[in-house]
């Protein structure tokens, strides 16, 4: 006894085995997110006083500047992930799919380069 459709059988297609390892993604994401996020709160709300010179200072810790890069590649890698999933439910046409998911993976890859770009150019001492 197959557990395979009549379909599946004919078409020779199984599962595509993406879905665990998507899934998965999504799940450690979430989770690097909540610590990334909590520290992030945690240190904005210590800094106290937000003039320029105070965080820009705090920017150039090496500390700071390695985990506010790895929140912004994780943001932009949780939500691509999270934005892949609806256009896949939502979108019926398959051309318009594939242009829509590759217009959004440009997107998020220029958005996380451009706010790893400013965290380093800070942290690196950077002329304004």
């Amino acid at each position: 006894m197959s557990l395979r459709s009549p379909m599946g059988k004919v078409l020779g297609l199984g599962t595509a085995k993406k879905g665990a390892a998507h899934w998965w993604s999504q799940r450690v994401t979430s989770v690097a997110l909540l610590f990334l996020t909590l520290w992030f709160v945690g240190s904005i709300a210590g800094l106290g006083d937000f003039e320029y010179v105070i965080v820009i200072e705090w920017l150039r810790e090496p500390l700071t500047a390695v985990l506010l890069t790895l929140l912004i590649a994780t943001t932009a890698y949780h939500s691509q992930l999270g934005v892949q999933v609806v256009v896949e439910d939502y979108v019926a046409d398959k051309g318009l799919k594939i242009v829509t998911m590759l217009l959004l993976d440009f997107v998020h890859v220029v958005l996380a380069a451009l706010g790893i770009f400013a965290v380093l150019r800070i942290a690196f001492g950077a002329a304004a």
